[in-house]
């Protein structure tokens, strides 16, 4: 397992916390440690998916949802 911490512009509220929240975990071979304002943290399960796969995985669920994304 790695973590990826993840810094998410636009959030402002608990709705955000959750949209963010639920995107993340419909992706396969993420689990959802943290979501709060302005950021994330998620463990990737390596044996699924590489760091780099993860990385692009949950940056589209967070950019779909409205938000951008940095490391």
């Amino acid at each position: 397992m790695s973590t990826l911490d993840l810094k998410i512009d636009g959030m402002t509220c608990g709705h955000c916390v959750a949209a963010v929240k639920r995107a993340l975990e419909a992706v396969p071979g993420v689990t959802v440690s943290e979501v709060a304002i302005g950021s994330a943290s998620v463990n990737v399960d390596e044996q699924m998916l590489t760091t780099d796969r993860a990385l692009a995985a949950v940056t589209n669920a967070v950019v779909e949802e409205g938000y951008s994304v940095s490391t």
